[in-house]
């Protein structure tokens, strides 16, 4: 248990040094990122920030500003994904703010998890975690409703479960997405939990 406390506090800590430590002090306009999202990102996020493909993150009511730091990430190759580092190297500095603020302001829709079955291991591994393979709880950073905390957790609320999956596969073999207390966490998790809690994730609002 008071490893779990300790890698939980980790995260909060990584987390918030890395989003929090370079607030947007820029004053963000998401009216003019209007036509940047329809010729830009709507083909694979939606115009709504509402993605059709689960590959695709819903971006809908995600806060400014991890919006913003993860296009800046993909921009410098630091958060490695091809497509993205094509789409982001075209944006200044205010295109990313202003994407940022416009997909924040977007509405996410419900969804429902696609295989209830996975409900009950969902939910224990989102709320309390695995003391015996010493996983945190999901919501100490997340929240428990998915909303994550402005500047420094994003929402998972409404999220895609096979992008949650992605996601949290990628943090076990340090691809993509490097954080070492994600990854220490994604580690000692099994591929059951990872599609359970993904699955209940999917259902928060």
């Amino acid at each position: 248990m008071k490893r779990m406390m300790l890698l939980a506090m980790a995260a909060a800590t990584l987390a918030g040094n890395a989003l929090a430590a370079t607030p947007v002090a820029v004053k963000a306009d998401p009216v003019k990122a209007k036509q940047i999202v329809e010729t830009v990102c709507a083909a694979c996020h939606g115009t709504d920030g509402n993605s059709v493909a689960a590959a695709n993150p819903t971006l809908a009511g995600q806060n400014a500003h991890y919006l913003y730091t993860q296009l800046k990430a993909f921009k410098a190759g630091v958060r490695k994904n091809p497509t993205m580092l094509g789409m982001a190297s075209t944006l200044s500095e205010d295109d990313m703010r202003n994407v940022a603020a416009y997909y924040s302001e977007q509405k996410p829709k419900d969804r429902e998890a696609s295989d209830k079955t996975q409900m009950p291991l969902g939910a224990k591994i989102y709320r309390v975690g695995n003391a015996g393979t010493q996983v945190p709880a999901c919501m100490s950073c997340h929240g428990p409703a998915g909303k994550g905390l402005p500047d420094q957790y994003p929402r998972l609320g409404s999220q895609h479960a096979g992008y949650i999956v992605k996601q949290l596969q990628d943090f076990k073999a340090g691809a993509d997405r490097k954080n070492g207390p994600m990854q220490d966490i994604a580690n000692r998790m099994s591929d059951a939990e990872m599609k359970a809690v993904a699955e209940y994730i999917s259902g928060l609002r």
